[in-house]
């Protein structure tokens, strides 16, 4: 099928998939810059060689990834007619985000315990660039986590359907590029010291 044929409101779907889709690839190229920046920076007197990711990080990796899962469920339920599940499982997702802001500032806490902070004297190249990649990602969860609640609402409010998914579909397509996204950067910072 052409972009330009089909309903108007085929093409408006089309439309907002090609743009999300140009915010991840946007995404993608700053995430790809900054751990370009933290591979340059890493050959830096003052790196820290043997510096061990927080605990926190590794629960929070594993809840992130379940939250996709429960997205996926979601959005088989919806296709099922399974309007009850399908809201079960976006709730689940939403706490699932939620825990996984909580375990990353736990891990921020974790950091800071051992002496290393974001700025200042006590901080390091190698614990400034974790807190910067890893806050901007938190950043954008929270918009994740904004884009579940609408879908929740507008689920609440009956606007989906197995014929009529685009929300869901839209949410859940962000949302899984943000588990990939940290699932990528965690094993990023846990191979490259």
């Amino acid at each position: 099928m052409n972009l330009t044929e089909g309903s108007t409101e085929e093409k408006q779907g089309r439309a907002k998939k090609m743009m999300l889709w140009f915010g991840i690839a946007s995404l993608l190229m700053t995430f790809a810059g900054w751990t370009s920046a933290y591979i340059v920076s890493s050959t830096r007197q003052d790196w820290l060689k043997n510096f061990e990711l927080p605990s926190s990080f590794y629960i929070s990796t594993i809840l992130l990834i379940i939250s996709s899962l429960t997205y996926i469920l979601a959005k088989k339920a919806m296709k099922e007619n399974k309007v009850k599940l399908c809201t079960s499982f976006l709730i689940t997702t939403l706490i699932l985000g939620f825990a996984f802001i909580l375990f990353q500032f736990q891990g921020f806490s974790q950091i800071v315990a051992q002496g290393y902070y974001f700025t200042g004297e006590s901080s390091s190249v190698t614990t400034s660039y974790i807190f910067l990649i890893a806050m901007v990602h938190i950043f954008h969860v929270i918009a994740g986590i904004i884009s579940l609640i609408v879908v929740l609402f507008n689920q609440f409010k009956g606007k989906y359907s197995s014929q009529n998914m685009l929300g869901i579909e839209l949410g859940a397509t962000f949302w899984h590029f943000l588990d990939l996204l940290w699932v990528y950067l965690i094993l990023f910072f846990y191979f490259y010291k």
